[in-house]
């Protein structure tokens, strides 16, 4: 399978069939070329989003019992795809899904993982967001900073490709499971000396969201201490690439 594509989904059944049958389309050229797989996490969703994903056709369903948080989900997402290269993107489509081809491009020419950045000079934003999310966008990239979990990368942004190999070396040395995952993802590339290209994005942010600033805010800034003390530890591989 030369693509697959991980949705993780928490109360998602209102459009979670929308949502596969966009990716559907838009990737229809790699499915003609390749193959395209797409891979639902339902994380402990009470009101039948792993049916509805079920129903709309994706290749691959995972369900949760009870709710884990986003990096377990797409963990498990991984675990469960097949394809050479692997990409994950947010259930809403925040990140118009066409940008998956120029990730996956980004990846087969060499790179171990193309990530979005929002804060290119190319990126734009169709809506603009919240001040609270812009307020706690640079909140997380200062205590980033302060805490060095980085090069800059825009950790948060919901758009994300990896080759299958370089997938396989973050899952094993990851441990956090909530929405700190994709900061302990991209610290432990650049720790184990992994290609990561920073790619401009498109995005329309989303007025409806799970997110919960506030309380969410504040569990990832103490999971990103947490990512800090385990690298102080030695608990993280290095990698010599």
């Amino acid at each position: 399978m030369r693509l697959s594509v991980v949705v993780p989904s928490y109360r998602e059944a209102g459009r979670i069939g929308e949502t596969v049958a966009t990716l559907r389309t838009v990737l229809a050229p790699v499915h003609d070329d390749g193959g395209v797989e797409i891979v639902v996490v339902d994380d402990g969703s009470d009101d039948g989003t792993a049916a509805a994903g079920r129903d709309a056709g994706a290749d691959v369903v995972v369900e949760f019992p009870v709710n884990k948080g986003k990096g377990a989900a797409v963990r498990a997402g991984i675990r469960a795809a097949s394809g050479a290269v692997v990409a994950f993107t947010d259930a809403d489509l925040s990140y118009p899904p066409q940008q998956i081809l120029g990730l996956l491009e980004e990846v087969e020419q060499g790179a171990d993982a193309a990530v979005g950045d929002r804060r290119h000079p190319d990126s734009f934003a169709v809506t603009d967001p919240s001040w609270l999310r812009r307020a706690g966008s640079r909140a997380v990239a200062a205590v980033c900073r302060m805490l060095r979990l980085g090069r800059g990368h825009d950790t948060q942004c919901g758009l994300k490709a990896f080759s299958r190999e370089a997938a396989g070396e973050l899952l094993d040395a990851s441990v956090i499971d909530r929405f700190a995952f994709d900061v302990e993802l991209l610290f432990l590339a650049d720790r184990l000396g992994m290609r990561v290209r920073d790619v401009p994005v498109e995005v329309v942010n989303r007025r409806v969201s799970s997110v919960r600033v506030a309380s969410d805010g504040w569990d990832l800034v103490l999971d990103m201490v947490r990512i800090r003390a385990r690298a102080m530890l030695g608990r993280y591989p290095r990698g010599d690439r």
